[in-house]
């Protein structure tokens, strides 16, 4: 009976406490992961050789959701203008629009796409055409950067949002 009441005293005490979880809403997409550390995107694209291909968490604000399938978000890192895309599986994974501005916490496996120049244009038409933009071939002028995407094929993100 004591260590009922102890449980229960117990109980009241850790639910009762003041924590960011009470004012945060947490939404799981794809499969649920634990980790230990967090890759800032700044320290992954700055460090390819280290994290390439490799399961990674980072964590930043998405700037962007694919607005067809919600198949990828943009993320940006929180201590720099890097911003990186997360891919995931058509229709298994689908991101909501109203996640733009919330901080996001992804875990998945970092890579880097090599684009020959007609798929680089191909890739900007279809972006393009993603958010009702028709381009032409002609209107297409490639930087060299525009040839290699560093991105995160996403196995699952935690979306935060703040409560008021």
């Amino acid at each position: 009976m004591i260590s009922r009441k102890i449980l229960i005293i117990l109980s009241f005490t850790f639910f009762s406490c003041t924590s960011d979880i009470n004012n945060q809403s947490i939404d799981l997409y794809g499969n649920d992961f634990s980790y230990n550390s967090i890759e800032t995107i700044s320290s992954l694209t700055d460090n390819v050789d280290e994290f390439l291909n490799k399961e990674i968490v980072t964590e930043g604000q998405i700037v962007d959701v694919c607005p067809m399938k919600g198949c990828w978000i943009e993320v940006k890192d929180f201590g720099s203008q890097q911003i990186i895309r997360v891919k995931v599986q058509d229709d298994v994974i689908i991101f909501p629009q109203d996640s733009k501005q919330k901080k996001v916490i992804v875990n998945g496996i970092f890579s880097k796409i090599e684009f020959t120049e007609d798929q680089a244009i191909n890739w900007k038409i279809h972006l393009a055409e993603e958010k009702g933009i028709k381009l032409n071939k002609s209107d297409i002028s490639l930087e060299p950067s525009d040839l290699i995407e560093y991105r995160i094929k996403g196995l699952g993100a935690k979306i935060i949002t703040e409560l008021n």
